[in-house]
């Protein structure tokens, strides 16, 4: 869990720089500060569970398994990308690790998820799908579908609400009566409970009893967990709104030291060894950025190219 973690910074901190120097295109949103919900939930899934996840999506992303390669060719715009170039920070997705995709529409992965866990129920499996999302989400009313459906029908879905205190400017204070997120599933007859989103064992063990539950067939969960973004809601939003105070806070609980000092301090590695990963790491990072680099932008042609689905009239009619 330490390598994702530190994977998921050193990426997003590799993106940061090179959007600054313009050679990455379009918007870029990052989950620096996050990185502890991501990891300990998608440590409880395999490769044919699904995830559904936000504009902020990298993360997610990273955690499920996702290619450093392909990711950071999709954030150049290059065609060796994930979405060979044309999605953009924001629509990374990978089937074949259940990833259905990052989305720019605020809310749109609660009946996604919603979807993908009735299709496992459907077929008889016992995959499970985990929704990702902000707190400013659970205002729209794909939240309440998804979650009166999920609940009604027992559906193995996992809402993890990542409340990182904002939506885009604006505090939860300012637009929910409410502190706890876990409070709307009361009305859904759902278990649920808030927790600490920076430790990265508590979202682990707290997921896994969710998934265990959703495998058992006994229908969803639905876990807020507490965090903040370091960094504006989208690079370049120098994030004005936050008081200085709250922003030094939360600094002294980023969950990356603090898991480094679980570990040191539990014996489980010594520092040589994290220094070890932490190298391993970059060369990754580097890796992919030279693929990135050095691969081709698409041609004009491809822009009418991957529009339409390859449905064919007998899946459409079912």
């Amino acid at each position: 869990m330490y390598r994702k973690m530190l994977r998921i910074r050193k990426f997003e901190k590799t993106a940061s720089v090179f959007f600054a120097e313009g050679k990455i295109p379009g918007f870029v949103h990052l989950y620096i500060g996050e990185e502890a919900i991501a990891v300990g939930a998608c440590a409880n899934l395999r490769d044919d569970d699904f995830i559904t996840s936000t504009h902020r999506g990298h993360g997610h992303i990273v955690a499920k398994g996702g290619n450093l390669k392909y990711m950071m060719a999709e954030l150049f715009g290059k065609e060796t990308g994930y979405c060979k170039g044309k999605g953009g920070s924001m629509h990374i997705a990978d089937a074949e690790l259940g990833i259905l995709g990052a989305n720019g529409i605020v809310g749109a992965g609660h009946l996604i998820a919603t979807g993908s866990a009735w299709s496992a129920q459907y077929r008889g499996t016992d995959q499970v799908s985990i929704c990702f999302f902000g707190d400013a989400s659970t205002n729209q009313s794909t939240f309440h579908e998804a979650m009166n459906l999920a609940s009604l029908w027992k559906l193995p879905v996992i809402f993890v609400c990542e409340n990182n205190l904002y939506g885009i400017s604006v505090s939860q204070a300012r637009h929910q009566n409410i502190k706890d997120i876990s409070q709307r599933a009361i009305g859904y007859g759902m278990p649920a409970l808030s927790a600490d989103g920076n430790d990265v064992l508590t979202v682990y063990e707290q997921v896994g009893e969710a998934v265990s539950r959703a495998r058992a067939g006994e229908g969803p969960t639905l876990l807020e967990f507490k965090t903040y973004r370091q960094h504006g809601h989208f690079e370049g939003d120098p994030g004005a709104y936050r008081p200085k105070e709250e922003v030094e806070a939360w600094l002294q609980k980023d969950p990356l030291p603090r898991f480094e000092s679980h570990l040191l301090g539990s014996g489980i590695l010594t520092e040589e060894e994290l220094e070890a990963v932490r190298s391993e790491v970059d060369e990754e990072i580097r890796e992919a950025l030279e693929f990135a680099d050095a691969s081709p932008y698409p041609t004009p042609e491809s822009s009418v190219q991957d529009i339409y689905s390859d449905l064919i009239e007998e899946a459409r009619i079912r």
